[in-house]
């Protein structure tokens, strides 16, 4: 028998098949009274069950199993996982009479339920996506502070015969209302049903990481816990009996150590255990709230049982619970049922009751009783050593976060990070370089003169390869951030920027997206989903750009390095401190016009220090150079061998001088030496293709935008780079890369861009012959490039996060007041 695979292993639900279809049930998925009551009707995995017919409005529908006819609603057939009996027809040999054998149902069904979808749940700074990385091989950026999981990642892996379908969900520290990472990882428990809840605990901070356990315990799932940083807990002398833990709670546990990789084989066997109900200690515990409070739930879960849609969906005590909250977010899903109302009433009733009695809002209530429950589970597991377990951390803080030194520390440490950025990424950018023009003279000599070598020589190995050669300036970049994230150390800087960024009006932990900025703008925005209030993360989101990317990079360092040579951390460390200031002067002005004055409370966890593992930083470092090298291959290839033939062609161009005559009066003059003839005849060359680029239809582009660009004093071809800049920042040096090297003389083709910039001069225009790149210029260009319109893949960020009007908005601009800076600058540096 042979199975076709791709189709067999399709997840399909009861509720896709059609009239007079009959499928063989594979898994029931949903849990409490739902599950106990679709089992006794005969709804396990192996029988057939087939589609009679939908009621005249779809719903309900009535099957056939076991030789007696149900009806079911749509949303509780959708519940049921189910393989196509015709599939499984065709998946036998050809002389299938009609049946199907056992055993292939036997083997199709192990198929289907030897399939684990499991979900990783944590509070921020857990280990959950360290965990996630080394057990599926991903690479997922892993950093020391809270949010870095801003959207949910899936993975898979196999394990003793099992596929083991993971999804690492954004890290919080509760499933209540108040963030859209809480909302997002209880939406995908109660409506994606995993199988197994894996919650990782941080075994250094176990009250505050047991109290989302306690709301797991809530819901009736099957959880294990990874007990993560054990080595930590066991480091600083403590002691915790955690399988006595284990059987209090009904959840099994199994000790981790992520970051080396230990206890992960062990935590996915126990997975498959729980997952076959042949562990031992996972039950459903739950926890007493006490007298009152449990009166109110059995009150509120009366109402919740009467409504089987709202029933089958959450565990009633959950729902309970979470009405007994005040859970606004959780009411609003609940009363979009029909007949809702009743258990809404009651809810507001008790509610209104509890907090007579008790003098505290109802939320308060519960969160002291789970305080109150892991406390007493702890007195009787966990044994604490009597000292400062976080006392190396506090000591480091003295002068990380002091009030005097904190600043000019973390100024310091940007500072290096630049300097390091072209210090250490010379060598091996002059390498690279060297590299390039000896691929782009190897070219040059075995293919024949043409079209196809011109593309390649200019548009292929000069755009893209003027830009690959900043690919370890970008390495090093990555990895001074990854280290600050890793160790720590950019918590403590949200923490010193936070009254500062309450001053402009934002959260201080708006820090941690516009720090992230620096790396890439595009996960910038989407860890903006951390803040919790809209205000912040709008703002944020708007100020975003001003932070410079490392798309922005290899512009300042080829600019810097061929202007500023002696002064070059201090130059790029200016132009990121001038984004800052814009950023802060913007969301001032924004705050003003656009957002009311709405408060949040700065609440965010400073996670101890801890010394980086070589493995995540290089890790994610090495995907970031991956990211890159991607767009070499795609976006600037692209963008570079476009504008090679917008400037190649057309070919029939009419000079205003005749050259050949020119160069034919050269050749023939008896009183120069073959060297000033030489001289003149590549002078003439530059004039000719100067005059014909200028002529093609890159140029006549350029030309368009001269007068916008004019007053700061650029020439057409910086106008020109600009604009195909706005698909990414680092196709700006590609373009410059095809456009000024048709200005170089023949043997003047191993020169590097950098000296063919200080070379240029305007060949048309009031300031014909002058240099185009001065000092001054240089620097109103990389203010303007800081500044204006983010890239695509930015602009279509903001659209997700926010709207299409933010992003139109953030758009515009931009690019408005990148020119009204770099004219600024260039104008009143022309005067002094």
């Amino acid at each position: 028998m042979k199975i076709i695979e791709n189709q067999i292993l399709t997840e399909l639900h009861l509720s896709d098949l059609q009239n007079n279809e009959t499928g063989v049930i594979t898994k029931v998925i949903g849990h409490g009274a739902f599950r106990k009551r679709i089992t006794e009707m005969g709804f396990v995995k192996g029988k057939f069950v087939k589609v009679i017919k939908n009621a005249p409005l779809q719903d309900p529908i009535e099957y056939e199993i076991l030789g007696f006819r149900v009806s079911l609603r749509r949303s509780e057939a959708a519940l049921i996982e189910v393989v196509p009996a015709d599939l499984l027809a065709v998946g036998t040999e050809s002389n299938f009479e009609g049946t199907i054998t056992d055993d292939f149902i036997e083997q199709v069904i192990a198929e289907k339920t030897r399939t684990i979808n499991i979900a990783l749940v944590g509070n921020p700074n857990s280990g959950k996506t360290t965990l996630f990385n080394h057990a599926t091989g991903k690479h997922e950026h892993v950093g020391n502070y809270g949010g870095v999981t801003v959207d949910s990642k899936e993975a898979y892996l196999k394990q003793d015969g099992y596929t083991i379908n993971i999804t690492d969900l954004p890290g919080t520290y509760s499933i209540s209302e108040y963030s859209p990472e809480e909302l997002f990882v209880r939406r995908h428990i109660s409506e994606n049903m995993p199988d197994v809840v894996v919650n990782v605990i941080d075994a250094s901070n176990l009250e505050r990481n047991l109290f989302l356990t306690s709301q797991l315990m809530d819901m009736n799932i099957k959880v294990v816990i990874a007990l993560n940083m054990f080595d930590e807990l066991e480091s600083k002398g403590n002691k915790l009996d955690y399988d006595n833990l284990g059987k209090i709670i009904g959840i099994p546990i199994v000790t981790t150590v992520a970051s080396k990789g230990e206890g992960i084989k062990a935590l996915f066997s126990k997975v498959i255990d729980v997952y076959e109900n042949r562990d031992s200690v996972s039950r459903h515990a739950h926890i007493n709230y006490g007298t009152n409070v449990e009166e109110s739930v059995k009150k509120i879960k009366a109402a919740i049982k009467k409504n089987k849609q709202i029933s089958d969906l959450f565990y009633p005590r959950y729902a309970a619970l979470k009405l007994i909250e005040n859970d606004k977010s959780f009411a609003a899903q609940i009363a979009e049922f029909p007949e809702s109302e009743e258990i809404l009433s009651v809810a507001k009733k008790e509610i209104a009751n509890l907090e007579k009695e008790y003098k505290e809002k109802a939320e308060t209530i519960i969160a002291d009783a789970k305080y109150g429950f892991i406390s007493g589970v702890l007195k009787e597991t966990f044994e604490q050593k009597l000292v400062n377990r976080r006392y190396t951390s506090h000591a480091i803080d003295v002068i990380l976060t002091h009030k005097f030194l904190g600043f000019p520390v973390f100024i310091f440490f940007l500072w290096l990070m630049f300097q390091l950025t072209f210090s250490l990424g010379s060598y091996p950018m002059d390498w690279i370089d060297a590299g390039v023009g000896a691929l782009g003279n190897l070219v040059t000599n075995i293919l024949p003169a043409g079209s196809l070598r011109d593309l390649i020589v200019d548009g292929i190995i000069g755009g893209v390869g003027g830009v690959i050669i900043f690919l370890p300036n970008i390495l090093i970049l990555f990895f001074c951030i990854s280290l600050m994230e890793d160790t720590g150390y950019m918590a403590r800087a949200a923490f010193i920027m936070d009254k500062l960024m309450h001053k402009i009006g934002l959260h201080g932990k708006s820090f941690i997206p516009l720090i992230m900025g620096f790396g890439c703008n595009v996960p910038a925005v989407m860890a903006t989903r951390t803040l919790e209030n809209r205000k912040d993360r709008i703002l944020t989101m708007l100020i975003l750009p001003f932070m410079s990317c490392s798309a922005r990079l290899p512009v300042y360092v080829l600019l810097i390095s061929a202007f500023f040579p002696n002064n070059q951390g201090f130059v790029l460390l200016s132009i990121y401190i001038i984004g800052i200031a814009l950023a802060i002067l913007v969301a001032l002005l924004f705050k003003r016009i656009f957002f009311a004055k709405q408060d949040v409370p700065f609440v965010m966890e400073l996670p101890p220090y801890r010394i980086p593992t070589l493995r995540n930083t290089s890790v994610h470092m090495w995907n970031k150079s991956l990211q890159y090298l991607s767009k070499m291959g795609t976006v600037i290839l692209t963008a570079s061998i476009l504008i090679w033939a917008l400037g190649y062609f057309p070919r029939d161009v009419k000079y205003s001088k005749d050259y050949n005559s020119i160069r034919e009066q050269i050749s023939a003059d008896a009183s120069l030496s073959g060297k000033a003839k030489a001289d003149h005849l590549a002078q003439v060359n530059v004039h000719q293709e100067s005059e014909r680029l200028e002529n093609s239809y890159i140029g006549k582009l350029g030309h368009m935008i001269v007068p916008l660009i004019q007053p700061l004093g650029w020439d057409w071809k910086i106008g020109v780079s600009i604009i195909t800049g706005l698909a990414a920042k680092e196709i700006v040096v590609g373009s410059m890369g095809v456009l000024y090297q048709s200005d170089m003389s023949a043997d003047e083709t191993s020169m590097n861009l950098r000296n063919k910039l200080q070379q240029q001069t305007f060949t048309s225009g009031p300031r014909i012959g002058e240099k185009v790149f001065t000092p001054l210029v240089a620097y109103s260009l990389m203010l303007f490039i800081l500044v204006y319109f983010p890239c695509v893949a930015t602009i279509a960020a903001i659209k997700k996060e926010a709207n299409m009007k933010w992003a139109a908005f953030t758009m515009v601009y931009t690019t408005v007041l990148a020119w009204l800076v770099a004219f600024i600058a260039y104008q009143a540096g022309s005067i002094f």
